[in-house]
This record gives C-alpha cells, structure tokens and sequence, in this order.
C-alpha cells in the first residue's frame, strides 16, 4: 500500500498535512520522539480532526500509526518501496537533526536497489524549507549518492497556511483546526509520477505563494500578537477585536501587500480581498490562539528573510509607506516573555546596545533613517495600545 512518512507528529503533522495524506489513501506512518504520542498512534489507529469555524465538524483519519524518529525503523521506513512520499513538520531548526536519518533510508534505499521516486516536502513556516532540508542531506551523502537523488528523490519546496492553536483534548492525539487551508507544492521539483492529493496544490510560481503567505498571514498575524500582548489581551481573536489594534493590522498588511502587487504583478483588487479573508480568519472565536504562541522567537520573526523585515524591505524597494509596517516591528521589540529564550535574548540585545544597534543587530537592516524610526517607534507603541 502506497505509505507516507510524516516527520513531526505534533499538531501540524496530524491536523494539516498528516491529515490530507490520510484522505488521499496514503498510509501515514508519523515519525516523532514523543512516545506517548506514538504509542497512542499505535494502540488506536485512528484520531479525530476538530474543524472549529463558523460550521464545526469532526473528521476521522484513519490508517495511521507512529514510530520513533531517532529509531532504525524509521530507516527501513524510508527505504520501503511502498514509501513514495516524506513529508516534514518539525520546525526549521530540527530540519538538521532529522536530515542524517533520512540520508540513512537514502542510502538503503540505493543499497536495495529501490528505483521508486520518493519525493521530500518540508512543511515549515519558512522560506524554501525543502531546499535547506536538501543541503542537510547532502552533507550526508557522496556523489554517487547524490546522483541517484538526483534521478529518483524529489525535493519539492512549499508553502503552508493552516491555523492550528494547541488546544488540549481528551485524546491527546486529537487536533483542533480552522477550516481553511492552502498547501502549495513546487510541481517542477517533484520526481515521477505526480501525487493526487486534495488540497495539495502544485504550483509553478511557488514564490509568489510563498510571499503572499509570508507577507500577509504571517505579518498579520504576528503584529496582531505583539500588539495584544500590549493591550493585555490573551488571545488573537481577543487582540483583533480591539479597534485599535485591527486599524494597525490591517494598515500594515496592506503596506506589506502593496510590496508584493509590485514584486509579483497580483492584482490589486484580488489582494485586498485574501488581506480580508486573513483578517476574518484572526476573529475565529473557536480556535483560542494564545497570543504568546503566536508571537513566540522573535529573533527569528525579526530577521531579514521573515515576516516583518522583508516586507519592509520589498515595500521600501519600490518607495511605498511602511510606517505601519515600523510599528508593528516596534512591537516585536517590545515583546519581553521570560518563558521565550528569544524573547529573553532580544530583550538583553536591547538593554545592552539600544533599541537601533540591537534591531540591526537582528535584521541586517543598516539604513539609518529606518533605524530611527524603529527605535521611535519602539517608545511610542507603550502608549498606542
């Protein structure tokens, strides 16, 4: 039976992408170091996918089951014939810790003369995740290993929009989601025959997806979690519901969506429309997302390839306002969460070198001009909210 390995059994592996391979007829096979999630995977075969929006439903996936990631049966599960698709949501920094074991099932796989294409899709909230996954491999791998990787493994970079808060449940192996998802797959990296599954969208301008994602739920999103944690609210729907709040956020995604209908050419009209149906996913009432979740690693979502500083960038590029853009960045910088290592970081950057010097520091953003206005920024949003 065709069978699917889902590196990274938390919520996002079930709730999203384990999920959908389950209904295209996959067999899932999660592999992750949580034991007790896998022995639950094991003993009952199956979980339940709480979809909470405006119409609840329940969904069960089935034929599942788990192992250890850091085991040797996940080895021999990658170098299964029957395994033709690895997907992966473990959080871009575990990308290299998992990629030796996959270099492993590689190699057995070559060791076993398996010629069936298996095509790798790491499901990170980052840019091109699958090609850093890649270059992790690789460094396990010699030449001729990576020639038959060449012919017969794919690594297809994609983009993924779903939100899914920790919300506890009897079952532990239970998930709560929002109804909407988007799962878009580089087609032009995928090896052999091309996978049917639902809700997997094979995209040829994967770019332009990965942006538009980055640039407006991620920025929305994160700016709507600094802010809340100003105002004292405790959830995003709490936070957007705030009129102040929903003005900024939704200024500043604007902003940011000007950047990209210059970067990619979107329509303009069509843009401000998905900037609404982002907004009006943050007033989800069911999904209770905390906003210290959302607004968790700061130093990495104030870095020159995310959510706040690129937008920024793009926008700037082509002489467009970003001041809204600013002050949700001087949010992030006031995000101060001793539970949060980052936070805890970027608050020491801070009191050691200033607001300007830190958040160079942290973004690569030298311009002068901009830096001002952060550190202004900075002071003002203690009284904005």
């Amino acid at each position: 039976m065709k069978t699917a390995i889902q590196f990274g059994g938390g919520n996002i592996g079930r709730g999203f992408i384990g999920m959908l391979l389950s209904q295209a007829g996959y067999r899932v096979v999660f592999a992750d170091v949580a034991v007790p999630i896998i022995e639950r995977l094991n003993q009952d075969g199956c979980y339940t996918v709480h979809i909470m929006d405006t119409e609840v439903e329940d969904v069960k996936i089935t034929n599942v089951c788990g192992i250890m990631s850091n085991g040797p049966e996940v080895i021999d599960a990658i170098a299964d014939p029957d395994t033709t698709i690895l997907t992966t949501a473990v959080g871009l920094r575990v990308l290299g810790f998992i990629a030796p074991t996959i270099a492993q099932g590689i190699q057995k796989r070559i060791a076993n003369g398996v010629k069936v294409p298996l095509n790798l899709i790491a499901c990170e909230n980052a840019i091109r995740a699958t090609s850093q996954l890649k270059e992790h491999v690789y460094k396990a791998l010699s030449d001729e290993e990576k020639a038959y990787c060449e012919e017969y493994v794919g690594f297809a970079d994609c983009s993924v929009d779903r939100i899914v808060p920790p919300v506890r449940s009897e079952n532990p192996i239970d998930v709560v989601v929002e109804k909407y998802c988007e799962w878009n797959v580089e087609k032009a990296s995928l090896k052999g025959e091309i996978p049917e599954i639902a809700g997997m969208n094979l995209a040829s301008n994967l770019m332009a997806y990965i942006q538009r994602k980055l640039f407006t739920l991620n920025t929305g999103h994160c700016i709507t979690a600094y802010t809340g944690v100003l105002a004292g609210h405790k959830t995003i729907d709490q936070a957007i519901a705030d009129p102040k709040i929903y003005e900024l956020v939704h200024a500043a995604m604007q902003q940011s969506g000007d950047g990209l209908i210059q970067e990619f050419g979107f329509d303009k009209d069509a843009h401000y429309k998905y900037i609404e149906k982002i907004i009006g996913r943050f007033k989800n009432p069911y999904l209770q997302d905390d906003v210290t979740r959302v607004g968790r690693e700061p130093l990495r979502k104030l870095s020159a390839t995310d959510r706040l500083v690129s937008p920024l960038q793009t926008a700037m590029k082509y002489g467009l306002p970003v001041d809204k853009l600013i002050i949700g960045i001087g949010a992030a910088l006031r995000y101060n969460n001793p539970e949060d290592p980052q936070s805890v970081e970027l608050q020491g950057k801070i009191a050691e070198k200033g607001v300007a010097a830190a958040f160079s520091e942290v973004s690569g953003v030298t311009d002068q001009a901009i830096l001002d206005q952060v550190a202004a920024a900075y002071d003002q949003v203690v009284t904005m909210f």
